[in-house]
């Protein structure tokens, strides 16, 4: 059963899945908002791409590694990127950041993952956008952000997993953020590790 998460909210996500996960996705899906046309006509809605990025930080809180679009795996294998969706178009997860978790290294003590308008709108030209986290085993969501808190922001730090006794958890972070990609919002992401 699928959780839905409020801004700030920390869950456990072997206890949400019913079990130890080793391999999660975290998918992204937006749509960019229409203007009307003129008396209702001609309807269209202008190309946002938003950009999904996963941050690996140490105990220390230092950059390990980073999965966007320009690099596609992390340098250990363990996260995979799938690839840049430039619209929005199309229904279902516009990108996806697939992890596996056993194989993360052991230094490795939270992943970030952000969202950026590349193009540089605000995100009150977008709807319908979210995350989610499923259990890429049996494709099962485990947890699901809403992100469609729509405003003058250009990016968003969604969530973090990170190991706490052993095990992995997840914070839905949703703070609201400015930058076309992900190192811009570095400083933000920094008060949440």
């Amino acid at each position: 059963m699928s959780v839905n998460l409020s801004k700030g909210q920390k869950i456990s996500l072997d206890k949400e899945a019913g079990g130890a996960l080793s391999h999660v996705t975290m998918g992204l899906g937006w749509d960019s908002v229409k203007s009307k046309g003129f008396l209702g006509f001609g309807s269209k809605s202008a190309d946002v791409d938003l950009d999904a990025s996963c941050l690996l930080f140490d105990e220390a809180n230092k950059p390990v590694d980073t999965v966007w679009f320009r690099q596609l795996k992390s340098r250990d294998g363990s996260v995979v990127h799938s690839g840049d969706n430039r619209t929005g178009a199309g229904d279902g997860d516009d990108e996806q950041i697939s992890v596996s978790l056993q194989q993360v290294p052991a230094n490795v003590k939270s992943i970030v993952f952000t969202v950026n308008s590349f193009t540089g709108q605000s995100f009150a030209q977008v709807q319908n956008a979210y995350c989610r986290l499923l259990n890429a085993n049996n494709g099962k969501e485990v947890a699901r952000f809403d992100l469609s808190v729509q405003g003058s922001h250009s990016a968003q730090i969604m969530a973090k997993l990170y190991r706490h006794n052993g095990e992995w958890k997840m914070h839905a972070i949703g703070e609201n953020g400015t930058g076309r990609t992900f190192d811009e919002l570095l400083p933000q992401v920094a008060q949440h590790l």
